[in-house]
């Protein structure tokens, strides 16, 4: 059997370093329980890899369906943590998501969400596809853009969170 392409094994690793840092309360940085989550995840998206490996103009299609995966994931472990607070904004999930008005009363109910949890995370997903597009150049303007939303949300999320509360803020 060949060895896998290059471009392959360098997915799998960013996608194997995006699952340890998502799941580092459960995996406590092993590497291999890291993996084996990985592989479940990758297991019930077996269908779509199967066609990327055919077309591998497919990739992006099954890269976002590996983040969604995992953020259901993460959600799911999330829920059954006494104390825990988890809430997941996706950037894509409406064409005016990611406009500062729509942004703003979204991350206002999930950080209201959060604001009964001592320990809480914050998930945001695709906000760099909103604002830079793959399929677009990236210009300064779009990249100055994407990098006030990003500011936006972080200073939002220190506002409105308590100040003893411990709040991880992820973005994929």
């Amino acid at each position: 059997m060949p060895p896998p392409p290059a471009s392959a094994t360098r997915d799998d690793l960013r996608r194997l370093h995006l699952i340890n840092a998502l799941f580092a309360r459960l995996t406590g940085d092993d590497l291999y329980l890291a993996r084996q989550i990985q592989e479940a995840i990758a297991f019930s998206l077996a269908e779509l890899e199967t066609q990327t490996r055919e077309h591998p103009e497919f990739a992006a299609r099954y890269d976002a369906a590996f983040t969604a995966a995992a953020a259901r994931l993460l959600s799911t472990f999330f829920a059954g943590q006494p104390g825990q607070g988890f809430y997941h904004w996706d950037a894509l999930s409406t064409l005016s998501s990611a406009t500062p008005l729509f942004a703003r009363a979204e991350l206002m109910a999930g950080l209201k969400r959060l604001a009964s949890h001592r320990e809480a995370t914050l998930l945001v997903t695709n906000l760099r596809a909103a604002f830079l597009p793959a399929d677009q150049r990236e210009t300064p303007r779009r990249r100055r853009e994407y990098d006030e939303a990003l500011t936006y949300v972080r200073d939002l999320a220190a506002a409105r969170s308590r100040p003893d509360a411990d709040l991880r803020l992820l973005f994929l």
